[in-house]
């Protein structure tokens, strides 16, 4: 498979399709006609958008069967206010276009020994979703899934999950004031049973604190929740080891900021999740505003590393050790 550079590969958009008022769909085909890398449920891949004055990389859900290697699937749901990335994808991106993506990448990985599965999804998160669905229905474990929407004309795939995986599917509208019975569900599983949940953090927590009033064990609770790099004051940044000074405006995370200098730091997530772009932090002139969901509280409140993927400082100056 032919690359662009040493980190993604080329793939043509072969189809768009608005499935919601805010959400679309694309497929993704490897331009030099190969098959794509394999992944299994739950991945995601790196998207990266080049634009005018600026590129984008955002991480995307790959909700397509991972048994189907001929082309990958994403939903970009446009985001208000936004950073460009959800804009880029719907207004400049069109069939025939010619993108790079990184390999899939997985940190919302299936526990194969679970001796049953109860996913829950919300809005946009059932993206995360869909491809572990996949996985599930080759199988031969129970599994089911709850998918709260704002509405019908809000449930994206929702025709397609139904066809694909029967009663084992339930949608619930908040239009017609249906709502999850989260804790009665947890509480009701057999032992064995994993959950998982991908979806407004209000719906990740309720989960999460469910299942651990229910005397689940940490290690059968699984979620994913990747953070947007949010809009922030401009700040300046001093990379120590590269000894590279470089300003940060309010629209750019400090990992791009990082990476226009032709820095190659170290990413797998992009969203806050992962730790892997974890910098050691060794000065700042003001605070550091987190907005990560990887370090602790008594990491954050040390001040002594930051995920420059989705957090800055707020002040004059930070002084890195990259």
């Amino acid at each position: 498979m032919s690359r662009s550079h040493s980190h993604t590969f080329a793939v043509t958009v072969t189809a768009i399709t608005q499935v919601t008022p805010l959400i679309k769909h694309f497929v993704l085909k490897a331009s030099d006609g190969s098959q794509l890398p394999a992944f299994s449920g739950g991945s995601h891949v790196i998207v990266v958008m080049k634009g005018a004055s600026r590129v984008h990389r955002n991480p995307y859900s790959l909700l397509s069967s991972p048994s189907d290697l001929s082309s990958y699937e994403i939903a970009v749901r446009r985001a208000d206010p936004t950073r460009g990335g959800s804009v880029f994808m719907h207004d400049h991106v069109t069939v025939g276009m010619q993108l790079e993506i990184a390999h899939p990448v997985n940190l919302f990985q299936l526990d194969k020994l679970a001796r049953k599965h109860v996913l829950f999804a919300g809005g946009v998160g059932i993206t995360a979703i869909a491809a572990q669905l996949e996985d599930l229905k080759m199988g031969s474990v129970h599994y089911e899934l709850h998918y709260s929407v704002r509405g019908p004309e809000h449930a994206a795939f929702a025709d397609r999950l139904v066809k694909r995986h029967g009663d084992r599917v339930r949608i619930y509208h908040d239009s017609a004031d249906q709502r999850i019975d989260i804790e009665g569900l947890v509480a009701a599983q057999p032992l064995g049973t994993h959950v998982y949940v991908c979806g407004p953090t209000p719906m990740i927590d309720r989960v999460i604190a469910s299942a651990r009033a229910a005397g689940w064990a940490n290690s059968h609770i699984h979620w994913e929740q990747f953070s947007a790099p949010p809009v922030g004051e401009p700040f300046d940044v001093f990379l120590q080891r590269s000894n590279i000074t470089l300003s940060v405006p309010p629209d750019q995370s400090l990992l791009e900021a990082i990476e226009d200098a032709g820095i190659d730091a170290p990413y797998l997530c992009r969203g806050g999740v992962c730790g892997e772009c974890k910098c050691r932090v060794l000065e700042v002139d003001g605070v550091l505003v987190h907005n990560d969901n990887y370090l602790s509280s008594e990491e954050k409140a040390s001040g002594a590393l930051i995920m420059p993927c989705v957090s800055r400082a707020q002040g004059k100056k930070l002084v890195i050790d990259l």
